[in-house]
């Protein structure tokens, strides 16, 4: 029993399906943010938390914050630099369709196996989409890596407080009061190249189940099953051979034998004429 439940346990810690949840998850349900603080030389024109959100899909480019500019009660609209959603949306979308798909896959695996093998047709077009999914899970993870660095650049503050005007001026004092957390980020990355390599090696066994691989088994093994019977056939002549030369020597040696008996009753017959 515990030899199954451990073999359960396993098999669903590196099931397609939880990698894939922690995957989408970690990237499109992510929201952060960051504060700054202006301090001008009049104080009452200082802010001292100017606080920057924005979340999934990093569309940067519309996140807009006002920043104060130190000369009066003038404010200064900014907004984020770059646009990372085109390369996020398509790792999470990547990610849904794989959860999707694997999960459908168990179904069919479990309860219509015989359909499942039925024509040759279930395997062909379970390795066709495999292969195209470990195809995309690793552009996805890829673009979405590139993606996330132009993310991290866009939202460190320090670029952010060269945006503002009132921060080239020396007299005012500008800082970060906190940077945002980028954790969660980081492991969707980790977790869509882990999908890229479980998709990878899945190949190899759903291209077994599949009518190209015994076919090309039934190839290999045709020669080979020639070259041993014709190896045995070879042995068998040779046995053969050895059997019947020996037949001939032992018949041959036969009249030499009764010539050599036959010396004597020369002789003898001759004595007996004497």
């Amino acid at each position: 029993i515990n030899i199954i439940l451990i073999t359960a346990f396993c098999s669903f810690i590196c099931s397609p399906q939880l990698f894939a949840i922690f995957a989408f998850a970690t990237c499109g349900g992510y929201s952060g943010g960051l504060r700054l603080s202006v301090d001008c030389v009049n104080k009452t024109e200082s802010n001292l938390s100017i606080d920057i959100a924005f979340a999934y899909p990093f569309r940067l480019h519309q996140v807009t914050f006002e920043v104060p500019t130190c000369e009066g009660k003038e404010r200064q609209k900014l907004a984020l630099i770059g646009d990372s959603s085109s390369s996020a949306e398509f790792f999470v979308t990547v990610a849904v369709f794989a959860f999707l798909y694997s999960l459908a896959a168990t179904v069919v695996y479990i309860f219509f196996q015989n359909k499942y093998r039925e024509n040759n047709r279930g395997p062909l077009i379970d390795f066709i989409v495999t292969v195209v999914f470990s195809f995309l899970w690793l552009v996805g993870s890829s673009a979405w890596a590139k993606g996330l660095s132009d993310v991290k650049v866009a939202t460190d503050p320090k670029e952010v407080l060269l945006l503002m005007s009132a921060c080239k001026q020396p007299s005012n004092k500008c800082m970060a009061v906190h940077s945002p957390v980028m954790s969660s980020l980081n492991t969707s990355v980790v977790f869509g190249f882990l999908n890229f390599i479980l998709w990878a090696g899945n190949i190899w066994f759903v291209f077994k189940e599949t009518g190209w691989h015994s076919s090309g088994q039934r190839y290999l093994s045709d020669p080979m099953e020639k070259h041993s019977s014709s190896y045995n056939q070879g042995g068998y002549n040779q046995d053969s051979y050895g059997s019947s030369s020996g037949y001939s020597q032992q018949a041959s040696l036969g009249p030499s034998s009764d010539e050599f008996g036959q010396q004597p009753t020369g002789p003898t017959s001759f004595t007996n004429q004497i």
